[in-house]
């Protein structure tokens, strides 16, 4: 027990080291109001041969924007719609007292460390920043990383060109089936029976005839 505890002393160090070089290589910038990663103003992606088009887009997250069943809290645009090659500059403003986040993963890695961008804002704090997206047609996940806030509604997707199909659990987006999570457990109950209980009927039907 003794020579697990001493190597366990000095194994830390190393990891502390190994988590800080780690986050050193996302750019990150941090002020009280909050923290921007991977900002990338004027990097080409390799598929991209000039700035297609400059968006600025203002996203309010909180509970005032929790308007499905099920969810806590909410963005006031849980889309955003951007050509290839975009220049997208996004301002994060939370009208929470509690920390929200922006994040967009997927893009592309010898880019973006870990392939993502990054907002977060503290309680009632602004941020900033901007990237640029790939030439790709594709849906990008947006989301709120701190926990449970993305199971509570903080979940939404950046559609880049013509997209790649709507990601599932998106408030306003996704089908209602596939936005089951955000409901409260006992209609998520009633979905699951009425499929089951239709799906029953139709063999019955068909093994009938």
């Amino acid at each position: 027990m003794r020579g697990a505890i001493i190597a366990l002393i000095f194994l830390m160090p190393p990891a502390a080291a190994a988590q800080s070089e780690e986050h050193s290589k996302h750019n990150m910038a941090i002020t009280p109001a909050g923290v921007v990663m991977n900002e990338n103003t004027d990097v080409l992606p390799r598929d991209c041969e000039a700035i297609s088009r400059d968006h600025e887009i203002t996203i309010r997250v909180g509970r005032k924007y929790a308007n499905e069943p099920g969810m806590t809290y909410g963005m006031s645009q849980h889309e955003v719609r951007v050509e290839p090659c975009s220049r997208v500059s996004v301002t994060l403003i939370n009208e929470d007292d509690v920390r929200h986040q922006w994040m967009v993963h997927g893009l592309p890695n010898y880019l973006y460390p870990a392939a993502m961008f990054h907002l977060e804002a503290s309680g009632g704090q602004t941020r900033t920043g901007t990237f640029i997206v790939p030439a790709q047609h594709r849906n990008y996940l947006i989301h709120c990383d701190i926990a449970q806030h993305m199971e509570k509604g903080m979940r939404g997707q950046l559609v880049v060109g013509k997209g790649s199909g709507d990601l599932w659990g998106v408030a306003h987006i996704s089908s209602n089936f596939l936005r089951a999570g955000y409901l409260p457990e006992s209609r998520s109950s009633i979905v699951v029976f009425a499929t089951l209980l239709a799906f029953a009927l139709t063999y019955l039907f068909v093994s009938r005839r």
